[in-house]
């Protein structure tokens, strides 16, 4: 097979392929073959059926449209292959010369992913600084307070309920003069604010003494399935109000909540474990930064195409987990002030950003010539086995009749990329307010004259 391409526009190009007579007439063959298994003619058994009978009864030219529509497309996947192009939509094929005993000649006109060429400078010893790792007093101290919470107690008090406190009330919901069981609740023991039930219950109690009986209207909300959308009339008997009892942050506190005897021991335990918490999330924000200081340095004109696909897949990504939350990606949306046009608005800015820095990282493999072995597919196969839960073989076996293994093949060779921007790196330490640099004055580095 003979190919070569010519870029016609901004991210197009156009393959010419050439298959050799010997090649096209195998495939061709192969063609008759398929023919011949599928019509029926008198005289002759299935799949038995002769050449010069099948162009006589059925048509030369019905098995060409078969051999075209089966082995051009395998010819065009192994031209793209050949000159590792990533086409973002189906080509445009011209069969330029079709015949029996000659060469086949195509055309392909598609458009493509674009390739990035860098300057090594602008990856190579990328300076960003670190993240801190070290626990600050105040981390510490609010992790020791959610510890608190915890172990809080509740206690009536005579007092209105405030927001944080837990109330007990006997909450009834109806419809004209019909309950409905979804929404009332008996014995209901729910903190003030949490918008357990309908968020007009959270305002209606705030302020409210126990003994008041509270009358009022609400929608209810998506969780509620097909009763959502649906006013409903409630009214609640308030009995009792609790507030939270926080136990005190000493030793009996820290002997109870963990198996430390002193609150500085767990003091110093929570510090460690804050640590190693930090740092793999330095780790995590290195990656991170070195990677958009090397996006920002770059300019690239992405085709409209390819950003459309990657912010619908990240809207239906979006869809997908508020249905899955049991709500509607319109109420998650409005739960947050957002609506569709600036989530969509978002969704292509972070598109964009992500084609870019994928971009980035394969410039990177290709000028570094990083590759990815069996060896590397294989550990990530393992990997996605065990997570699933499944074969590897398995595994194996459906990543390749879908597809999916080249895909796999992108990510190993982006994360190889990204590792080698990382190692090739000048980290430096980020400041801590109110903490001075423990970096080197110039006149330290340079020594005195």
């Amino acid at each position: 097979m003979q190919t070569t391409v010519e870029e016609t526009d901004k991210h197009v190009v156009r393959l010419s392929v050439e298959i050799e007579p010997d090649e096209v007439a195998k495939d061709l063959d192969r063609a008759y073959r398929k023919v011949a298994g599928e019509v029926k003619i008198p005289g002759f058994r299935k799949g038995k059926v002769p050449k010069q009978v099948i162009d006589a009864r059925v048509g030369r030219e019905h098995v060409l449209e078969e051999f075209v529509k089966d082995s051009v497309p395998e010819y065009y996947v192994r031209a793209v292959r050949e000159h590792d192009l990533a086409p973002i939509a189906e080509p445009e094929i011209d069969l330029d010369q079709l015949e029996v005993g000659k060469a086949l000649r195509f055309t392909a006109t598609v458009e493509v992913r674009p390739r990035l060429t860098l300057d090594p400078e602008q990856y190579r010893d990328v300076h960003v600084d670190a993240p801190p790792v070290e626990p600050t007093e105040v981390e510490i101290d609010s992790f020791l307070e959610r510890l608190r919470e915890r172990f809080a107690e509740l206690e009536v008090v005579e007092r209105p309920a405030h927001r944080g406190d837990y109330v007990l009330a006997d909450v009834r919901a109806h419809v004209h003069d019909k309950e409905i069981p979804e929404a009332t609740r008996l014995g209901f023991l729910s903190e003030v604010g949490s918008e357990e039930l309908v968020p007009e219950l959270d305002r209606e109690l705030e302020n409210k003494r126990k003994g008041e009986i509270l009358k009022f209207n609400a929608v209810l909300p998506e969780r509620f399935g097909d009763l959502a959308g649906t006013e409903v009339a409630f009214q609640v008997l308030l009995k009792e109000v609790k507030a939270k009892k926080l136990p005190g942050l000493d030793d009996e506190f820290a002997a109870t909540a963990s198996e430390f005897e002193t609150i500085e021991a767990l003091r110093q335990d929570v510090r460690t474990k804050l640590r190693e918490v930090k740092a793999v999330e330095a780790t995590r924000e290195i990656r991170n930064r070195v990677l958009a200081r090397v996006v920002d340095s770059v300019q690239v004109e992405l085709p409209e195409r390819l950003v459309d696909e990657e912010t619908e897949h990240r809207v239906a990504h979006a869809n997908d987990r508020a249905r899955r939350a049991g709500i509607t990606l319109e109420a998650a949306l409005a739960s947050q002030g957002w609506d569709e046009l600036r989530f969509r608005s978002d969704a292509r800015t972070h598109a964009t950003r992500a084609l870019v820095s994928d971009l980035v990282l394969e410039a990177i493999a290709r000028q570094e010539d990083l590759k990815v072995t069996a060896e590397d597919l294989d550990a990530e196969i393992r990997s996605l086995a065990e997570a699933s839960g499944r074969d590897p073989k398995e595994v194996r076996r459906i990543l390749d009749r879908s597809g999916e293994v080249r895909s796999l093949a992108g990510d190993i060779i982006r994360t190889k990329a990204l590792d080698y921007l990382v190692e090739s790196a000048d980290v430096g330490t980020e400041d801590v307010p109110g903490e001075p640099r423990t970096d080197p004055s110039p006149s330290q580095e340079d020594g005195d004259d």
